[in-house]
C-alpha cells in the first residue's frame, strides 16, 4: 500500500489533495502535516513512498524541507506544490532533488500522473537497493559462525557509507571477499573496483602504479600512464598486503585520503579523484609502527572501521559448510558430478590444522573431488588430504 505525505500548510488545499488521491486509488494511505517541522518529524519516524510539499510554509518553507529529506531519506520522490509567484522556486528545487513541480491550484490529470510517475520512480529504487545488497556468488562469505555473522554485520551497517575499512587477518582467510562485499553491497557498486596487491609491486613502481606517471618521469616511462586511482575514480580501490607498501607511496596514498587529489609521477598537476580505500594486510601494523615501516598518521585514516577476519582454525563449525560449497563449486566448474563427503570424512576435515585457511581447504576438497570415488570417505581425506 503506497504511503504518501502531504505537507501544507493551508487546510483546505490539503483537503482537496487528500479527497483527490483517496478517491483515485482506494490503496494509497495518505497523511497530513500542517508544516515543514511537523513533516519532518513524519518523515523521520515513518517510510513515506512519496511526499507533496508545498514551497511557502511558515517554521519551515519546502526548499528547507527537500534538502532535509534528501539527508534524511534521500530514496523518497519528493514533489513541490508552487504557487504563481513560486515557479521559479519550483524550477531550482529540480536541481536540489526535488521529482517533480505542480502548481496550484493543481490539475488534476497532471496531478495524479506525477503521482503515478513518482511511485514507479519509488519502486524501482528501492529494487534497486536490492539488488546492490545481493552480492555476487563469485564472492559469498559461507558461514555461521558468531565470528564471520559479526562481520556479515559489520558490512550491512559500513557498505552504504564512505567510511575507510582496514581488514586484518592471515593469509587465506578470505580478506578479499570482505572488501568485495563492502564494494558490491555499497552506493559505489555500478562504479569500478580496482585491486591492487602492494606486495606484489616492486617498491620503485609502486607509485606509478598507485597515481600513474607522465612521459619521461623515468627511463620506461614513454608515455602518460593514468595509475590505479584515477582507475578507480567514482568507485573502490582494494589497497591489498598494504603492510608492504614502501613509506613514500605512503605519503602520496596519506595525501590522496586527505586531500581527494593524486599526482602522477613526474607531474605537479594535481588530479581530483573521488575515490572509497578498503585495504588489508597480514601484519600487525602496530608494530610496523613501532619499527618505523608503516606512517601512524596513514593507520588511522585508513583504520577508521577494523574488521578482523579469524583463521578457519578458529571457526570450526564453519567447516561443513565450506566443504558442501566447495564440492558444488568445483564439480559445476569441472563439469563433473557433484560428490558427497561422508559424515567422517568431513569430522576428519575439521579436526586438520588449517595453517592455510581457506584457501588450503578449496585446494584440498578439490583435490580429494578430482581423485576420490561417488563418495569422498574418511581413508581418501587420509590417503589424499596431507600430499
Amino acid at each position: 500500500m503506497p504511503k504518501i505525505l502531504i505537507v501544507e500548510d493551508e487546510a483546505a488545499i490539503r483537503r482537496v489533495l487528500v479527497k483527490i488521491l483517496s478517491e483515485e486509488n482506494d490503496t494509497y494511505d495518505v497523511e497530513e502535516a500542517g508544516d515543514g517541522l511537523e513533516g519532518i518529524e513524519k518523515i523521520k519516524k515513518d517510510d513515506y513512498d512519496l511526499v507533496l510539499c508545498d514551497i511557502k510554509m511558515p517554521k519551515m518553507d519546502g526548499v528547507e524541507v527537500l534538502e532535509a529529506v534528501k539527508k534524511i531519506k534521500p530514496e523518497i520522490p519528493i514533489v513541490m506544490i508552487s504557487g504563481h509567484g513560486d515557479l521559479d522556486t519550483a524550477v531550482n528545487t529540480m536541481r536540489l532533488g526535488a521529482f517533480d513541480y505542480i502548481s496550484k491550484p493543481p490539475d488534476l490529470n497532471r496531478l495524479l500522473n506525477t503521482v503515478r510517475n513518482a511511485l514507479d520512480r519509488k519502486e524501482l529504487v528501492v529494487e534497486n537497493k536490492l539488488l546492490k545488497k545481493k552480492v555476487s556468488k563469485n564472492f559469498e562469505m559461507i558461514g555461521e559462525s558468531s565470528a564471520i555473522s559479526h562481520i556479515k554485520d559489520i558490512i550491512e551497517k559500513v557498505a552504504p557509507t564512505d567510511a575507510r575499512v582496514l581488514i586484518t587477518g592471515s593469509n587465506g582467510t578470505g580478506k578479499e571477499l570482505v572488501a568485495h562485499w563492502l564494494h558490491q553491497k555499497s552506493d559505489r557498486s555500478s562504479g569500478p573496483m580496482i585491486e591492487v596487491n602492494c606486495a606484489a609491486i616492486p617498491s620503485e613502481l609502486i607509485e606509478s602504479e598507485l597515481f600513474g606517471h607522465v612521459k619521461g618521469a623515468f627511463t620506461s616511462a614513454v608515455k602518460d600512464r593514468a595509475g590505479k586511482f584515477e582507475a578507480a575514480n567514482g568507485g573502490t580501490i582494494f589497497l591489498d598486503e598494504i603492510g608492504d607498501m614502501s613509506l613514500s607511496a605512503q605519503a602520496k596514498v596519506l595525501r590522496a585520503l586527505q586531500e581527494s587529489r593524486i599526482s602522477r609521477v613526474g607531474s605537479d598537476k594535481d588530479i581530483k579523484v573521488n575515490v572509497r580505500v578498503i585495504a588489508a594486510t597480514n601484519k600487525d601494523l602496530k608494530k610496523e609502527i613501532e619499527d618505523g615501516k608503516f606512517r601512524e598518521d596513514l593507520y588511522h585514516r585508513l583504520a577508521v572501521i577494523l574488521i578482523q577476519v579469524p583463521a578457519l582454525n578458529d571457526r570450526r563449525d564453519d567447516i561443513p559448510l565450506l566443504i558442501n560449497h566447495f564440492a558444488d563449486k568445483i564439480a559445476s566448474e569441472h563439469g563433473t558430478a557433484q560428490k558427497v563427503f561422508t559424515n567422517k570424512a568431513i569430522k576428519l576435515l575439521q579436526d586438520y590444522d588449517w595453517t592455510g585457511n581457506i584457501r588450503e581447504l578449496r585446494n584440498v576438497v578439490e583435490r580429494l573431488i578430482i581423485l576420490g570415488d561417488k563418495e569422498v570417505t574418511e581413508n581418501d581425506v587420509k590417503m589424499f588430504a596431507s600430499k
